[in-house]
C-alpha cells in the first residue's frame, strides 16, 4: 500500500538530518529515504580526514558535538550524526532510493522508490526536501583511460598503495590530504594540478608539510599541467605550453571533486537559473524552489561551484523550511 507522510526529506546526509529535525520540532513527522547509508557523503571520506572546521560548526538539532580535538575527525562524525538521529528518532528508510518525484493536481506529490532489492514503492507527501549529497557523481575530465581499472575518483586510505607509483590529478585539499598519507606509508606521488601555484585553499595546518615535502622532493609537483590520457602503467601530461611527456604510474587517482545530480529535481519541474545552469531556482529566504511545496537544502543548492554550501551553512536550511511550511501550513 502506498504511504503518506506530511513531508519527505530525500538524502540523510547532515542537511537532510537537520531539515527532518527542524520538521520534527515543529510538529511534521518526516520521512527521510536515503539511497545509501546514513551520512554516507561523510562516510565516502577518506577513513583518516579531519575536518577544516571546529566541532560547533558541525552540530545540528542543539545537540553538542564533543570531541578531544580541535577539529574533528570521519570517525568522530559518523558517530556524532548517528547518535543525533537516533535521539530525534528519525524515521529512515536506508537503502532506498527515489527515482521520480511528480506532483499530482490535488497537490500532492508521489516519490517513486527503488530498494536494493529491487522493489518498486510509492510514497505520498504534501511537502518535499531535497537534500541530496554529490558523492555519487564525481567531476569526469572526460580522457582517454579515465575508466581503466586502476583509476579512481575515490581515495579511502594509503595501505593498498604502499611501494607503488601513484600520479594524483587535482590540487585541493582532498589532493593533499592523500598526498601526504600516501608519502607516509612509502609511495612515490606525483600531483598534477592545472593552477600555477599551491591553491589558497589548503589547510593552514597541513600547507607548511606539504611544501616541505615538495622542496625535499618527496612528493613530486607538477603546476599548469594536465593529463591528457590514461594507460595501463603511465600517463600523458601537458603542460600549459602543450608539451607532452610520458610518465609511469601504476595507479591514478582523480581527486577533482563532485557535483550535485540535477536529473531528479528537474524531472519534478524544478527550473535551472538562467545565469547558473546548474543551481536551482529557488528563494533563499526559504529554500522553496519554483515548485510550490518543494524545498531544497544543502549542496544541492548550489551552483557550479558545490563548495559554495558546507555542512556549516546547510544545516540552516532545515529551519528555514520548517518556518515557511508551519507559516503558511
Amino acid at each position: 500500500m502506498m504511504q503518506h507522510h506530511e513531508a519527505i526529506v530525500i538524502g540523510a546526509g547532515p542537511c537532510g538530518l537537520s531539515a527532518a529535525i527542524e520538521l520534527k520540532q515543529a510538529g511534521i513527522e518526516p520521512l527521510i529515504i536515503e539511497k545509501h547509508c546514513v551520512v554516507h557523503s561523510i562516510y565516502r571520506y577518506p577513513t583518516n580526514m579531519q575536518f577544516f572546521s571546529t566541532p560547533k560548526l558541525l552540530e545540528i538539532g542543539n545537540i553538542p558535538f564533543t570531541t578531544t580535538n580541535d577539529k574533528p575527525y570521519r570517525k568522530e562524525a559518523l558517530v556524532y550524526y548517528l547518535t543525533v538521529a537516533r535521539h530525534y528518532d528519525l524515521q529512515i528508510q536506508s537503502y532506498e532510493e527515489v527515482t521520480a518525484i511528480r506532483k499530482q493536481e490535488d497537490g500532492l506529490f508521489l516519490a517513486s522508490t527503488t530498494t536494493t532489492n529491487g522493489e518498486q514503492r510509492t510514497y505520498s507527501a504534501r511537502y518535499v526536501i531535497v537534500a541530496t549529497g554529490y558523492f555519487d557523481h564525481p567531476n569526469m575530465l572526460g580522457i582517454p583511460g579515465e575508466d581503466l581499472p586502476h583509476v579512481t575518483h575515490y581515495f579511502e586510505e594509503a595501505h593498498p598503495y604502499a611501494g607503488t607509483t601513484v600520479t594524483i590529478i587535482g590540487g585541493n585539499n582532498s589532493a593533499v590530504d592523500a598526498a601526504l598519507e600516501l608519502q607516509r606509508v612509502g609511495a612515490k606521488v606525483r600531483i598534477i594540478y592545472r593552477g600555477a601555484e599551491i591553491s589558497p585553499r589548503i589547510k593552514p595546518w597541513v600547507r607548511p608539510t606539504f611544501e616541505s615535502l615538495i622542496q625535499k622532493g618527496e612528493i613530486e609537483m607538477h603546476f599548469s599541467a594536465q593529463v591528457t590520457a590514461i594507460h595501463p602503467g603511465e600517463i600523458t601530461v601537458t603542460t600549459h605550453d602543450g608539451t607532452a611527456t610520458s610518465r609511469d604510474s601504476q595507479f591514478v587517482l582523480i581527486l577533482t571533486g563532485f557535483r550535485p545530480d540535477r536529473e531528479l529535481i528537474e524531472g519534478a519541474g524544478v527550473k535551472l537559473q538562467d545565469e547558473d545552469k546548474e543551481k536551482p531556482v529557488f528563494d533563499p529566504d526559504t529554500m522553496l524552489t519554483n515548485v510550490e511545496g518543494l524545498y531544497v537544502a544543502g549542496v544541492i543548492a548550489s551552483g557550479r561551484d558545490a563548495n559554495e554550501i558546507f555542512i556549516e551553512s546547510g544545516r540552516h536550511h532545515g529551519k528555514l523550511i520548517a518556518d515557511h511550511i508551519i507559516a503558511y501550513r
